[in-house]
């Protein structure tokens, strides 16, 4: 009787153990390309926070700075998950390697949320971005970045030749800004906040993608996002659907908290104690949570990209949206 009771305790505990949440069992790995700029906050918030790990999920974090190095990542499966892929590029990878970069997640850029923006050194006579001739411009990297902001000189009546604008890593824009190596540029956050935190620099005009490329200053922007690989989500299903619970979880918290969750920029990011308090939200969104209109200025971002040859087709964006 005595041996029965034992045998019977020790099924029960080990039923008990079977039963115990997630934390108790082996983390599933999940390789991830973060590029650390401020629309990287969810992926932060969610490890910071333990979202991932109360899914299970052990993000591998390798640091690849801007699209480029995120879309080679990607193609040759070198990461599942890229934290903040480029839009136009994630779209451009698409059409060489159908379903390489399938965005569960999107962030919009626009005046009140902002990342990308026009800035000018202090002393540099300009007042508007029309103001930038015979400036020397740097951009953000990648070709999405440079050809979004000659397309927005153009808009401003500045042609090719009225400026010169160079590619430059975004480790060094502020560097730049401070040395006087160039006048101005299109840079992103938490850069332009940090230049003006410093007293080197000024902000022209912040949401110039959705005021001169889609039209309307309240048009969402959606500049770059959170993109899983086809094969990560056709190999690991159940992986990538908790890995995305995570990352909706971590969207909710910044959209109900962003005082609190602005905090995990620093020491994260480039973003320096003394800017995090600068730094704007951005307009986190699951693409499974997207409304119509929201589908259509994602769409019309995509066929600008088009337009400038950046996107090689025109894409249908639907069928790179990964909803859970």
């Amino acid at each position: 009787m005595k041996w029965m009771t034992r045998t019977a305790a020790l099924i029960g505990l080990l039923a008990g153990l079977a039963a115990l949440p997630g934390q108790s069992q082996a983390q599933d790995k999940v390789s991830v390309g973060v590029f650390p700029v401020s629309s990287s906050l969810p992926y932060f918030v969610a490890l910071d926070l333990g979202f991932f790990k109360e899914q299970n999920i052990e993000p591998e974090m390798t640091k690849l700075m801007g699209g480029p190095s995120n879309v080679a990542a990607m193609m040759t499966n070198q990461i599942e998950v890229s934290v903040v892929l480029v839009m136009l590029e994630g779209l451009n990878a698409n059409v060489k390697k159908p379903g390489v970069a399938m965005y569960i997640g999107l962030n919009s850029q626009t005046k009140v949320w902002k990342m990308e923006q026009f800035v000018v050194r202090n002393g540099f006579p300009a007042n508007s971005i029309a103001d930038l001739k015979g400036a020397k411009l740097m951009s953000a990297p990648g070709p999405a970045n440079l050809n979004t902001a000659k397309a927005i000189l153009a808009k401003n009546g500045l042609k090719e030749g009225d400026y010169t604008i160079d590619q430059l890593d975004m480790g060094q824009h502020v560097n730049a800004m401070t040395a006087g190596t160039f006048d101005g540029g299109y840079t992103l956050e938490p850069n332009a906040s940090m230049m003006i935190k410093a007293g080197v620099a000024r902000s022209l005009e912040a949401g110039v993608i959705s005021k001169y490329i889609l039209g309307s200053e309240t048009a969402d922007a959606y500049a770059a996002g959170c993109a899983m690989t086809s094969d990560f989500i056709q190999k690991r299903p159940e992986v990538a659907k908790r890995f995305a619970a995570a990352w909706a979880k971590a969207i909710a918290f910044i959209n109900a908290n962003p005082d609190e969750a602005r905090k995990h920029l620093a020491k994260n990011t480039f973003t320096p104690d003394n800017v995090v308090d600068m730094v704007s939200m951005l307009g986190y969104v699951m693409a499974g949570d997207m409304s119509p209109q929201q589908l259509a200025d994602f769409q019309a971002f995509a066929d600008f990209g088009t337009s400038i040859g950046v996107v090689p087709e025109k894409v249908d964006v639907t069928k790179f949206l990964q909803k859970f």
